[in-house]
């Protein structure tokens, strides 16, 4: 019985020939992810165990970003304790105000992760990496705590679900639509503890800021983790961003899937997930009455990379954001930043109304930059929009493209941007 991608690394990472669903591993790790709310836990974990140091400080990487800058008194002794750590243990991959980002835009950009490697994060968003053709998933603190003293993981080797994706998107359908569309289609729980494995001839068709928004959302679907083929893409972007030597596995002809879809892009529409799960989709056109929001966010470790900037800059362009209606752009690395400011994108920006955050997941999880009050509506790239996610438990999330989200900030209404004339 042959294996999948993720199973062929699981394997190797365990000094294993095979492994098989349902199995449970030990597993070398490539490298160890905490944020500024997971680490000091793990931190303190550690502290109880009889170890003197990390298993090596350069797996390791620690950043500063759900609440960076500082946004009170708890928030700066979180980060106080995690830089002491760093400090402490001299390790290499510290991100703090200045050179921190959004930690799964920050990893692959600063070259961390590659394809091959098996990557955990004390963050539900770390299967990401999976479009670079690692295995990547999120743990919980301990687990975190263990992988930093250790250098290893236990796992029980997942089954899978294979997309078949074929075709090519229409002009205004990104990463974003497309899994919206898969998590409709399966559910919250419908690759409950699954690898998501992605193939097919429609993957030239997306750029890898696509694939990296696909994997962030595997999660989303109960997913372990989501993991696409290692393509010239894929190479080249780890040749222009990392140093590090990778591996690029392929599934077996005879491995095992519990279940097989096809996702033909070329038939997807612009999606949206409406409260309160992101299950709960409905594309453009299936919205009948108008919903009219309060903010639009446009970022995060979902969708605040370069391409995701540059499709809100040209529907903001020559725009304006409706009066009463607060528009909020935040740019996922301070590189991306950077690139934003170099092309003009930021002026865009601000010319139409909006305002430009530094790098932070502040909004996404209801902690600063676009906290919403009982009764508020937001148009969101974000990743979740579970009951007071962004702030009160009467406020609503919609989930969409920045396409979406930024068309909408300028008619006050969930829209497309045909509805532009775009």
């Amino acid at each position: 019985m042959g294996m999948t991608m993720t199973q062929k690394i699981l394997a190797a990472h365990a000094g294993l020939d095979h492994v098989e669903a349902g199995q449970l591993i030990e597993a070398q790790l490539d490298l160890v992810l905490g944020n500024d709310i997971t680490s000091p836990v793990a931190i303190h974990e550690m502290d109880k165990m009889t170890v003197d140091t990390v298993f090596d400080k350069d797996k390791i990487a620690l950043v500063m970003d759900h609440f960076i800058p500082n946004k009170d008194i708890k928030s700066a002794e979180h980060c106080k304790c995690v830089r002491e750590f760093a400090c402490r243990h001299d390790i290499t991959n510290y991100f703090d105000v200045g050179q921190m980002g959004i930690e799964h835009a920050l990893l692959p950009e600063k070259g961390l992760t590659v394809a091959g490697d098996v990557i955990i994060g004390a963050d539900s968003h770390t299967c990401t990496y999976g479009a670079l053709g690692a295995f990547s998933t999120g743990v919980g603190s301990t687990d975190m705590a263990a992988g930093m003293a250790t250098g290893k993981a236990w796992f029980k080797v997942p089954s899978a679900i294979k997309f078949n994706i074929v075709g090519k998107p229409k002009k205004w359908v990104s990463g974003k639509d497309v899994i919206l569309h898969i998590i409709g289609m399966i559910g919250v729980d419908g690759a409950l503890y699954k690898s998501m494995e992605f193939v097919g001839e429609g993957i030239k068709n997306l750029s890898m800021d696509d694939r990296f928004t696909i994997a962030n959302m595997a999660i989303e679907a109960g997913g372990k983790n989501g993991i696409f083929p290692v393509d010239d893409l894929a190479i080249e972007y780890m040749k222009e961003h990392s140093k590090r030597p990778y591996t690029a596995y392929e599934a077996d002809e005879d491995a095992v899937y519990e279940a097989e879809y096809t996702i033909d892009l070329s038939t997807l529409e612009p999606t949206v997930a409406f409260p309160h799960l992101p299950e709960n989709t409905k594309t453009i056109s299936e919205i009948g009455e108008p919903v009219v929001v309060d903010q639009s966010v446009i970022g995060s470790c979902t969708n605040g990379r370069i391409d995701d900037l540059r499709v809100a800059a040209r529907i903001l362009k020559g725009r304006k954001v409706k009066k009463g209606l607060r528009c909020i752009v935040i740019p996922a690395t301070q590189a991306i930043y950077l690139q934003a400011m170099e092309e003009g994108l930021l002026k865009i920006f601000i010319e139409a109304g909006a305002v430009v955050s530094t790098p932070t997941c502040g909004p996404c999880l209801g902690g600063y930059m676009g906290i919403l009050a009982a009764g508020e509506r937001c148009i969101s790239t974000t990743n979740r929009n579970f009951v007071g996610r962004m702030g009160h438990v009467e406020s609503e999330v919609y989930l969409a493209s920045p396409a979406v989200a930024a068309a909408s900030a300028v008619t006050g209404y969930i829209c497309a941007p045909e509805e532009l004339g775009l």
